[in-house]
């Protein structure tokens, strides 16, 4: 954690990091945007996975969420890169954003809901580490961190990348809330997850955004955050 800005680490290779096939993305629609709020197949009980990690400490209660932020969460599921080279590209040209806001207003629309206009922080963590880097100890650190998050609340979705050739990758985290970060980014994980950082990285930056979503989810714009 610097200034209280929650990130992640893992950046080893998993299909999680691909994009949802067309079959896969019809399918969650469906469950986002069914009469009465239904919770997505890919959830247990009132928790939805938000993440790579599927195991239960990692999933999100949707019931720590108002009902505009359920909606927003569910149709988050469906965020996926729609470029190879999301480590180096303007983050809001590498993700499907206009799929995940369609979404979202189909199912504020289905609903009979009244969505007014709210935003939401989002970090960026771009790195670069040596392609010869062993990533067991940082895909533990990661996961150690991203569940003391879970723990904290307030983290909506969190995605990671495949590196490059030239070892750099991007992760994002999109929380509810600009205060929700700090607290979630303080525990013995994150600052084991700084020192690898240090140790670690050739390089990296964090970026820091806004996302804002206007009345009835008619626009959407990602803006650099400003304290």
């Amino acid at each position: 954690m610097w200034n209280g800005i929650s990130y992640f680490f893992k950046f080893g290779s998993s299909a999680s990091g691909q994009a949802n096939s067309t079959e896969t993305a019809k399918a969650q629609r469906k469950h986002i945007s069914s009469a009465g709020g239904n919770i997505p197949a890919l959830t247990i009980e009132n928790l939805l996975t938000v993440s790579p990690y599927t195991s239960r400490p990692h999933l999100l209660d949707l019931n720590t969420l108002t009902r505009s932020q359920s909606f927003f969460t569910k149709a988050l599921t469906l965020l996926s890169p729609v470029t190879h080279a999301y480590a180096t590209e303007p983050y809001i040209d590498s993700f499907n954003w206009d799929a995940v806001f369609s979404t979202l207003a189909e199912a504020v629309k289905d609903n009979a809901f009244e969505w007014t206009n709210q935003f939401f922080y989002v970090v960026v963590f771009r790195s670069q580490v040596p392609p010869s880097t062993d990533r067991s100890q940082l895909a533990e650190l990661d996961k150690r961190a991203h569940m003391e998050a879970m723990r904290s609340g307030g983290l909506l979705k969190y995605w990671f990348g495949l590196p490059d050739d030239d070892g750099r990758n991007l992760a994002t985290c999109i929380w509810r809330q600009r205060e929700d970060a700090a607290p979630g980014s303080s525990g013995e994980g994150h600052k084991a997850a700084m020192r690898a950082t240090i140790a670690m990285y050739s390089e990296w930056e964090i970026e820091r955004l806004k996302l804002v979503v206007s009345d009835d989810v008619k626009t959407w714009e990602i803006v650099p955050w400003e304290d």
